[in-house]
């Protein structure tokens, strides 16, 4: 990449807090529940987005580049799609209305995007400074994949959040419901937390949990921390629309954790091996490309497929 480097993470981040501030404060200014069609167009001007921007980096910094941009976004982006299943049991079990998740969700992709830029800026200088934390991060991936592939999803259980249970400690006075949809309120001189705050916590730590994974993979196709974060944010960025688009379908897609274990594990063994082999970065773009491809042809295929008949009585 360019070596002013600091400009143009500047300018990057003044660019996205500006969709952001738009997002918030014109198309999203009233609370409502967000249609099928309207997640659809985002999702699109979400996607087409990232494909300029990933063009841009083609022009002006390389093909490498450019093509490690296109790898991390979609490694980030099919990964994303795990964090769906953990939206939707959160806001089932705070029975949160639909009209005010979209608040919770925009509130929690800024959180997301501080939280991880700083675990991105952690992992560049540990790899800087000790070569065997990639090692170390391929282990994470091998592992991780290796516990999607056994079906050993990450179990949500908000009660047992240890997050959750400061916060109730902190801040005893919790109001009841959602309206209005606030994170604190002030009643009678005293702070008082909303339930709306308690989700929003729930959605940070989850991220938290999930950036564990993706961000060491992203790191297993570029070193580059420019490139790192901008593709980290460009997944996160469409990962509302994403969700309004897809919470409805997310059981048709019972190939798609297959797909993203071999992903993880794929990547990870790159990692490991990489000191003897050498997997070019197209390689690489069309072997992640191909599985999640054919992962989500294969559930799409069986979502269509006959069903079986009912049990008989």
């Amino acid at each position: 990449m360019p070596t002013n480097e600091g400009l143009l993470l500047l300018l990057f981040n003044l660019f996205v807090l500006g969709l952001l501030a738009l997002d918030l404060l014109v198309f999203h200014r009233t609370p409502h529940a967000v249609t099928t069609r309207e997640a659809a167009l985002w999702s699109m001007f979400w996607v087409a987005l990232s494909l300029l921007f990933n063009a841009g980096v083609f022009v002006f910094a390389g093909r490498q580049h450019g093509l490690e941009f296109l790898t991390g976004y979609l490694i980030e982006k099919a990964l994303s799609i795990d964090n769906i299943f953990v939206f939707i049991v959160i806001f089932s079990y705070f029975g949160v209305p639909p009209a005010y998740q979209h608040r919770v969700l925009f509130w929690g992709v800024l959180g997301a995007l501080v939280m991880r830029s700083l675990f991105i800026g952690l992992g560049t200088a540990l790899i800087s400074r000790f070569s065997w934390v990639l090692y170390f991060f391929g282990a994470i991936l091998l592992y991780s994949g290796w516990k999607l592939l056994r079906h050993e999803s990450v179990e949500v259980h908000p009660e047992r959040n240890p997050v959750i249970r400061l916060a109730r400690k902190v801040f005893p006075r919790i109001t009841s419901g959602y309206d209005p949809p606030s994170f604190f309120l002030r009643r009678g001189g005293k702070i008082f937390i909303t339930p709306l705050f308690l989700v929003l916590l729930a959605i940070e730590t989850s991220d938290i949990m999930f950036a564990v994974d993706s961000i060491p993979a992203v790191f297993g196709v570029t070193r580059d921390p420019f490139i790192v974060y901008t593709s980290n944010v460009f997944a996160i960025l469409g990962l509302r629309a994403l969700y309004f688009l897809l919470a409805g379908a997310m059981t048709e897609l019972s190939y798609l954790s297959t797909g993203l274990a071999v992903v993880l594990m794929f990547i990870g063994v790159k990692m490991l091996t990489e000191d003897f082999i050498h997997v070019p970065i197209a390689v690489s773009l069309a072997l992640v490309a191909g599985i999640i491809g054919a992962a989500v042809a294969a559930s799409l295929f069986k979502a269509r497929g006959p069903k079986p008949p009912p049990p008989r009585s």
